[in-house]
This record gives structure tokens, C-alpha cells and sequence, in this order.
């Protein structure tokens, strides 16, 4: 007789995973630090050359972000999100909940891609991972309990295909550079072009050209418009990411990292159980390996002045430094949670980790503000390091305010309205005596 999905409930403070949270929480603000580019400048998240970011505190703001946070705090929540799905269907398999985990595990991803279309279309944030995430979710539950070998070679496998698609990416840039040029000599010598030969010219001229001030320019204005005008400037952008992107780039970024985290929380690394040793080595092999191919990429990219060609020669190793980049945060962040040391910093992170939906959801609210035409119209008016005084601002916001609300709050707002659509039932939001406070 199968069980009631009234009878179960979300998870309580007693219940959490302490180090998830805190790590989470890091996790959270971190990918602030990349997102904050495609929210506030146009045309320029990974080449500064755009806007003219290549000097000063510019420059060195984009280097930073290359060599240590482009794709790893993403990776890392990615992980997260894995290890959380285990611990999600191990906790009411325990509890007898038998094929109601189905039930409580497909409404709880549903919900969220519902939660990434209005992140999209309503908050404006064109970057939302809440909507890959549930799609490919819905895709693992028939894998929660594979051994950790076969979830790493599931991994292994996407992430391999990743780079054989950015390698196969690269060669056709550079046979397309070749195949022009030639055809411009022909040109330059008088040869009757084929209709192929112009074409291949002119696909070569638009792919290398960057924007122009004027392009930049009517980009800000679009922004800078009403909300719902915002919404229709926005379309194609969003389409585009919520169709093409997923299949050309996420199933391999995002889903590998989910099969890792579920074995990760196998393994109990996200639980602090390994050794002190274990995660300084993973931190040091990490960022040695991780931090070399990224220097790599990026003396590639400035030495060519960010032409557009050496810039798909570095993606090929893109997948290969972002992973060993995020291994290496896992281990220094773990290694910070087991010291005990910052405790009310620790604290503070779990915190916004608990909050992790709704803190993620402010972010696109604050910035859509701050940003489009609705609000204050900074749009393309800051600089590249500028936009570093608004992550702090949301962090130290975000750092203050999570602890208190969770003082009187069981869970945040956001995460209250997940758990009552997928639990069927109004959840309880506010503490009373009986409630632990964490």
C-alpha cells in the first residue's frame, strides 16, 4: 500500500549536515562573483577587450576570476546539488517513504524549473542555472544508487565529450580563419569568389569583429527600458539559453558534476569524513593543476590581444581546469569548516547556505533593480572593478540578514513555498520552542 506524501516532511534544523550548509553558503556567494558580469556589462563576460576592461583593476578583476572562479563556484554548488539528492532520497527511503520518494523527489524538481522560468522571464536573469538544474535532475533519481565508481565513469564520460565538442569548436574556428583568408587573397587578386568563398568571408568577419561602441551603446538603451520592455529586449537572449545552451554546454558542465556529488556524498567528503590530510591534498594537487591550465588559458588569450580563434584554443582545456580548480576549493573549504576557526563566519555561511533558493532568487531581484531601466538604470555604467562594490554590498547583506531570519524562521521564504508545493501541504514557517535553533 503505498504512503501517504502528506506524512512526510522537509527537512529540520536537528536533521542538517552542518558542513553542507556551510560550504553551500560559499558556494552561493561565489557565484555571484561571475554572474555580477552578465547582470550589469554587456557583451563582455569572458572577453574584457569589449568594453576596453583590459588594464588596470579591470584587467586584474577578470585574471583573478579566470584563474580561480570562472566555472568552479558553479561547479561547486553543482555538487552540492548532487550530494543534496542523495541525502534528499536516502532520508525518506529511511523513513519508510517507499515509491513516495518518486512521488516527493520529481515534484520537488518540477517545482524548481518552475522556479527557473520565473527567474528567467520574471527576475530577469538570463543566466539562471535553477532551470538546467531541475531538467537534468529529473534525470538521476533511476541513478542514486549506483556504486561511486559508475558515477564517476558516468562523469568521466560527459565531461569527455564536453571537451572533444570544445576541441571540434576550436578546429572549425581555425579551418574557418584559414579557409577565409585564403579567400580574401583570392579576392585581393581578382579571382571571381564562389558563392561559398563569400560566404565563408563573411561568416569569418562577423565571428571575429567585436561589438562596436554603437552596438554597446543601443544594448544599454534596451536595458534601460521599462520592465516589460526589458522582458521582450530579453527574448531571444532567454531562449537561447533556456534551449540551445543546456544541450551545447550544460548537460556536460552541469550534469558530470551532479554524477560527482552523488558519489561525493557516498564517499563523505561533503561530511567531513576524511582525514585533515586527505582534503589539504586535495586542495594542493587541485589548485596546482587547476591554476596552471587556467594561467595557461588566459597568457593565451591576453598574448593574442583576446582574438577570437586562441580564445577557442583555450576553452579546449576549459572542462580540465575548472574541475581540478573546483576539487581544490572543495579541500581548502573543507578544511576551513573542520578547523572550527571564524565560527561566526562559519555560522553566517551556513545561514545563507539554508537560504540557498531564496538568496539566489535576491540576487536577480537586486540586480534587476539595480541594473534595468525600472530601477536605477546602472546598466554598462559601471566599471568592471565597480561591480565588485555591489557583490560586496550583497554578500555583507546577505551575511547579516540570513542568521536573523532563521532566528525566527524555519526555513527561507522562497525555500518555504518549494517545500509546501512538493510536500502537497502548507509547511510550518515560524520557530516555536520546540524547534532547535542552528
Amino acid at each position: 500500500m503505498a504512503v501517504g506524501i502528506e506524512q512526510f516532511k522537509p527537512t529540520r534544523n536537528k536533521s542538517r549536515i552542518n558542513s553542507l550548509d556551510v560550504i553551500r553558503g560559499i558556494a552561493l556567494l561565489g557565484i555571484l562573483l561571475m554572474n555580477i558580469n552578465g547582470m550589469g556589462l554587456p557583451f563582455s563576460y569572458s572577453d574584457p577587450s569589449v568594453l576596453g576592461h583590459t588594464e588596470g583593476l579591470n584587467f586584474w578583476v577578470w585574471f583573478t576570476n579566470e584563474l580561480l572562479f570562472e566555472g568552479t563556484m558553479r561547479g561547486l554548488f553543482t555538487l552540492l546539488f548532487g550530494a543534496g539528492i542523495i541525502l534528499l532520497t536516502k532520508r525518506l527511503e529511511s523513513d519508510g517513504a517507499g515509491i513516495t520518494t518518486a512521488d516527493i523527489y520529481y515534484r520537488r524538481m518540477i517545482w524548481l524549473l518552475l522556479f527557473g522560468l520565473a527567474n528567467v522571464w520574471i527576475l530577469l536573469w538570463h543566466g539562471d542555472i535553477l532551470y538546467p538544474y531541475a531538467i537534468f535532475g529529473l534525470l538521476l533519481f533511476p541513478f542514486r544508487n549506483l556504486p561511486v565508481k559508475n558515477l564517476f565513469v558516468i562523469a568521466a564520460l560527459l565531461i569527455s565529450i564536453g571537451i572533444l565538442w570544445d576541441i571540434s569548436d576550436y578546429r572549425d574556428a581555425k579551418n574557418l580563419k584559414q579557409e577565409a583568408e585564403i579567400a580574401m587573397e583570392n579576392k585581393m587578386a581578382g579571382v571571381d569568389l564562389s558563392e561559398e568563398e563569400a560566404e565563408t568571408i563573411d561568416t569569418w568577419e562577423t565571428m571575429e569583429t567585436k561589438k562596436t561602441e554603437e552596438e554597446i551603446q543601443q544594448e544599454i538603451e534596451k536595458m534601460n527600458a521599462g520592465y516589460f520592455q526589458v522582458i521582450q529586449n530579453k527574448a531571444s537572449l532567454n531562449q537561447m539559453m533556456q534551449t540551445w545552451m543546456p544541450y551545447r554546454y550544460w548537460v556536460w558542465d552541469i550534469l558530470s558534476y551532479m554524477f560527482i556529488g552523488m558519489a561525493f556524498f557516498k564517499l563523505k567528503i561533503f561530511q567531513a569524513g576524511r582525514s585533515t590530510k586527505f582534503y589539504l591534498l586535495m586542495a594542493g594537487i587541485g589548485y596546482l593543476a587547476g591554476i596552471s591550465i587556467n594561467y595557461y588559458e588566459t597568457h593565451l588569450i591576453v598574448s593574442s590581444n583576446y582574438d577570437v580563434v586562441e580564445m577557442a584554443k583555450a576553452s579546449q582545456t576549459y572542462q580540465l581546469g575548472r574541475f581540478a580548480v573546483t576539487m581544490g576549493h572543495v579541500g581548502l573549504f573543507m578544511v576551513f569548516i573542520m578547523s572550527g576557526i571564524l565560527a561566526a563566519l562559519q555560522k553566517a555561511l551556513a545561514a545563507v547556505g539554508r537560504m540557498a533558493l531564496s538568496n539566489y532568487l535576491i540576487h536577480s531581484i537586486i540586480t534587476s533593480i539595480l541594473f534595468y531601466g525600472f530601477g536605477f538604470g546602472l546598466y554598462g555604467q559601471l566599471e568592471r572593478y565597480e561591480l565588485y562594490y555591489v557583490v560586496f554590498g550583497i554578500w555583507i547583506f546577505q551575511l547579516v540578514t540570513s542568521p536573523i531570519w532563521l532566528k525566527y524562521f524555519l526555513y527561507g521564504p522562497f525555500e518555504w513555498v518549494w517545500r509546501s508545493l512538493t510536500y502537497g501541504k502548507k509547511q510550518p514557517l515560524l520557530k516555536t520552542g520546540n524547534d532547535s535553533v542552528n
